[in-house]
């Protein structure tokens, strides 16, 4: 089993991701993940906080020359904007954030303490950890990828670009679509066998786990709905040459909770970001007075950048689904098993 952690928060000290279950064996290139990290930091809508951290990696344990040695290996991101003692406390909840729920549930009053780790910040924990994990994939040919579908109904870049600085310019957000493609991923990962270990179902709840995620689908995804099932189900073929095939992909590559062989698409809906520079009605939470909600440093849009992170969300699900079908505790048994089918 493959167990994922993280730590830490968004005005800390550092970012922390704990991954163990890798197995020995493994060539690590730092390189790798810092460049998926820089890729989080990206997007034509992002805000000052990127022009502040220049994210790479350090990892503190589980290698040995280069290489994984079976124990867990932790991963740090230094924060360089590190003052989470100075910065002034929150009172003023904003509609659409952890704020308000989460003071109430652990009884804050400076709702500070919650927003440093409700942060999209601690997603760049998630990346380093899953950019280990694409490196782990990538000895099986699995490659994941991911692109922006649109921002606020828009796919041409250039509208894109205008509707993001209208939105700037007006003190507003904007969400958006992305599609994440895994290509090469074996047939029979996941298990039709108990809800949890479906595949679909722990890839929905790795995706929906990303801060202003609100929508998950695969293949044809809610427009099935409106299709008859002889327009929806992939017709299966058989040649001596290829096997079992399919010409289509509406099932975006699982069927009965497993991987079905054909590529997976996933495609995730995102709300626009909470912080609105032209804040709406809150409420103080000492006085419980009318007032605007609290503004904090934020992006305008950052449909790209969820992208990256649910590359990195999908690869850490795959990996433990990979490990699950195929795991032994180094990477050259793992091969041999995996040649054997």
């Amino acid at each position: 089993m493959l167990r994922f952690m993280s730590a830490g928060e968004s005005h800390g000290r550092c970012l922390i991701a704990l991954l163990e279950g890798l197995p020995a064996g493994l060539t690590v290139d730092l390189r790798v993940i810092d460049a998926d990290l820089a890729r989080r930091q990206q997007g034509y809508g992002r805000g000052g906080r990127m022009q502040i951290e220049k994210d790479t990696v350090t990892i503190l344990s589980g290698l040995k020359a280069g290489k994984t040695i079976g124990s867990p290996v932790t991963l740090m991101i230094e924060n360089r904007d590190f003052k989470i003692d100075e910065l002034p406390a929150v009172y003023e909840p904003r509609p659409g954030h952890a704020d308000l729920s989460g003071a109430l549930k652990y009884g804050f009053s400076d709702m500070r303490c919650v927003l440093e780790r409700a942060s999209a910040r601690e997603t760049a924990a998630r990346v380093a950890a899953g950019a280990l994990c694409r490196i782990f994939l990538k000895e099986f040919g699995v490659n994941i990828s991911s692109r922006v579908v649109s921002v606020a109904g828009e796919s041409d870049q250039k509208k894109i670009n205008k509707k993001i600085d209208a939105a700037r310019k007006s003190g507003d957000t904007l969400g958006g679509i992305f599609e994440v493609h895994a290509e090469n991923v074996p047939l029979g990962l996941g298990s039709y066998v108990h809800y949890d270990r479906r595949l679909d179902a722990r890839l929905a709840f790795a995706l929906m786990s990303i801060p202003a995620i609100k929508g998950v689908e695969f293949g044809l995804g809610f427009a099935a709905c409106a299709k008859r099932g002889s327009e929806v189900h992939d017709a299966i073929y058989y040649s001596a040459r290829k096997g079992f095939y399919r010409k289509t992909n509406n099932a975006g590559g699982v069927e009965g909770g497993m991987s079905n062989g054909r590529p997976l698409i996933i495609r995730c809906a995102m709300k626009p970001i909470a912080t609105l520079g032209t804040p709406l009605p809150s409420v103080d939470i000492r006085t419980k007075k009318k007032v605007p909600a609290s503004i904090q440093r934020s992006d305008i849009a950052a449909v790209e950048a969820a992208g990256v992170i649910a590359e990195a969300m999908t690869a850490i699900t795959l990996s433990d689904a990979f490990l699950e079908r195929y795991g032994q505790d180094d990477i050259k048994r793992i091969k041999r098993a995996y040649k054997a089918g």
